[in-house]
């Protein structure tokens, strides 16, 4: 028994010791520092250290004492840990508007007094109070506010800004369930929503005043277009505990629960356009901080290897809004359509990762050939200038294969003479002259033909005139026939290629590249297979045709790599022929 005496003793010696260990504090909270003239505050006082007493509270100039001072005595030990707080409250309100100073209140500890500091309070024009303070529906608007914060209200277009939708919740009340009735729109913006682990509940302050609040949704814009851009509110219909002011028999505050929708309030957001001045020619719209890299897999290789050109935009920014620069390579390194990767990551920080466009060449010739440098330039909003970063030359060796012929016209092949029996003769010193016979024109046979030949040519000019005019008005053949004669131009060089599957294939497709850029006047280098079909659909050609053109191509760069007949080759021949006769009848 004396054990147990002395083991309480030391458990409450330690307590006393901690809770005096503390450094005594008064502090001084309010409810709301901001309020309309017809509005109640409460304000608290509290010290943590026992032993205090002589509380003096301030004057309260400016206000009207409502209720007050409540006292209240809190003490706990959590987790070895001795908190004490004894607290004095007031409910307060303002006689007049203006910046009002509630002054400091005092409290003597130990021989010791100390003072609170002093709180201002804003107090504004009278607001809509309904007769009933205690109705649900007020109370819950005064105490829950769905509201969206921007981070930024002027960005560039192209820089990425943030929206994060929170529900604040006051202290008073609790909310029991939530559900989004009509969500955000981002008009004028790309958007990309931010994936958020659970709904943390976080303290926070909204208009001077403490809150507990949520995270709901956070986006991702960008703007893409200047001007006054409005977020539209998101709406929420909220299950909400409320006080009703009446307390059962226990003492327990008596709740009511509705249900009642809430909105947040519009923000508008005015994008700025880049600035003119030091923009370079070659800009395509990237904003951000990025890094730029040219690469070649390999430098050294034979005629028919391939290797990989890599083109890489990596940094933070807006990577999916925007084109990457275009390799040029000489004439005797054949490229292909780059293949696009994206590795990019949205999160609180924005987009960041890497963009990579990867080009297959092949030599076709030996010899050491030039990629010239290729320049990337790009936006910072955060120093608001244009940077460009330049590349250096690649060079690639080609060390096996054809050489590569060359036709010089001014160097001349020399050659011996050779004599004939012609070529020199002696000087001849005598002359032989006879007279020629002279027939006159007039009269003669041919005078007489040529007489009559424009009276035989009549007829048979105005027959043809007729046959010419007959077949303009068939439109429909007309047609047919002149897109009959364009296939035949340009797939003879591929005709004369049957039976040889590399040098067919390649002149097939070398064909219909060369056609669309004489039909449609646009650069080899923009005739990707998605770039065709969105030409040739802006051109209203049907999608049966788009799709037998786009065929004919895959089947081309499939076929070089595959075993091929050569009836097989005939038939892709004729399908090609007949791809571009559709073509040009719609076009």
């Amino acid at each position: 028994m004396e054990f147990r005496k002395g083991y309480l003793f030391l458990i409450f010696s330690f307590l006393t010791f901690s809770v005096f260990a503390q450094q005594a504090e008064l502090e001084v909270n309010v409810s709301k520092n901001k309020l309309g003239l017809n509005q109640r505050l409460r304000i608290e006082f509290s010290i943590n250290k026992q032993g205090a007493d002589d509380f003096t509270p301030p004057k309260f100039s400016d206000f009207k004492v409502i209720q007050g001072p409540s006292q209240s005595v809190s003490q706990s030990w959590i987790n070895g840990k001795v908190s004490f707080s004894q607290s004095y409250t007031y409910i307060l309100q303002p006689t007049r508007k203006g910046e009002l100073i509630i002054d400091a209140a005092s409290i003597k500890i130990n021989g010791t007094t100390l003072n609170s500091k002093m709180i201002k309070i804003i107090v504004l024009d009278a607001i809509d109070v309904p007769e009933n303070p205690n109705d649900p529906n007020y109370i819950a608007e005064q105490n829950i506010h769905l509201v969206a914060e921007i981070s930024k209200s002027k960005p560039y277009v192209g820089e990425g800004i943030y929206v994060e939708y929170r529900l604040y919740v006051s202290e008073n009340i609790s909310v029991y369930d939530t559900s989004v009735t009509e969500a955000p729109q981002y008009n004028g913006f790309w958007n990309q929503e931010i994936k958020i682990n659970g709904f943390p509940v976080k303290m926070g302050k909204y208009n001077g005043e403490n809150y507990r609040y949520i995270v709901l949704q956070k986006a991702l814009l960008i703007p893409t277009k200047t001007g006054r851009l409005t977020l539209d509110p998101m709406k929420m219909d909220i299950t909400i505990g409320v006080p009703t002011g009446r307390a059962d028999f226990f003492g327990n505050v008596i709740t009511k629960n509705i249900r009642k929708e809430f909105s947040s309030p519009k923000k508008v957001i005015s994008p700025e356009s880049l600035p003119f001045e030091g923009k370079p020619e070659n800009f395509t719209g990237a904003v951000g901080q990025f890094n730029f890299d040219v690469s070649l897999s390999k430098d050294i290789l034979k005629a028919n290897e391939s290797s990989q050109i890599k083109v890489v935009v990596s940094g933070k920014g807006n990577l999916k809004l925007f084109e990457l620069p275009t390799v040029e390579t000489p004439a005797e390194l054949e490229k292909y359509q780059p293949e696009r990767k994206e590795n990019v990551r949205i999160t609180t920080d924005g987009l960041s990762g890497s963009v990579t466009d990867s080009y297959t060449v092949v030599p076709q010739y030996k010899g050491k050939y030039k990629i010239p440098n290729v320049s990337f330039s790009y936006f910072n909003p955060d120093t608001k200038k244009y940077n460009t970063i330049n590349t250096e030359d690649l060079y690639v060796d080609v060390t096996e294969g054809k050489e590569l012929l060359t036709n010089n016209a001014n160097s001349a092949e020399k050659k011996n003479v050779v004599t004939t029996g012609n070529n020199f003769r002696y000087i001849q010193t005598q002359s032989t002259f006879t007279t020629s016979e002279n027939n006159d024109f007039y009269k003669s046979y041919l005078f007489y033909i040529l007489l009559l030949l424009p009276l035989a040519i009549i007829p048979i000019g105005i027959i043809i005139a007729k046959n010419n005019e007959k077949r303009n008005s068939d439109l429909v053949g007309l047609k047919l026939r002149k897109a009959e004669r364009l296939a035949k131009k340009y797939l003879s060089e591929a005709q004369k290629q049957l039976g040889k599957k590399e040098a067919f294939y390649e002149s097939l497709e070398r064909a219909l590249h060369n056609y669309l850029k004489a039909k449609l006047n646009i650069e080899i280098v923009d005739i990707s297979k998605e770039n065709i079909a969105k030409i040739l659909e802006k051109r209203n050609v049907n999608e049966t045709s788009i799709k037998q053109f786009i065929d004919v191509l895959k089947a081309s760069d499939f076929a070089r790599y595959t075993p091929v007949t050569d009836t097989e080759m005939k038939q892709e021949f004729e399908r090609a022929k007949q791809v571009i006769v559709e073509l040009d009848k719609q076009l």
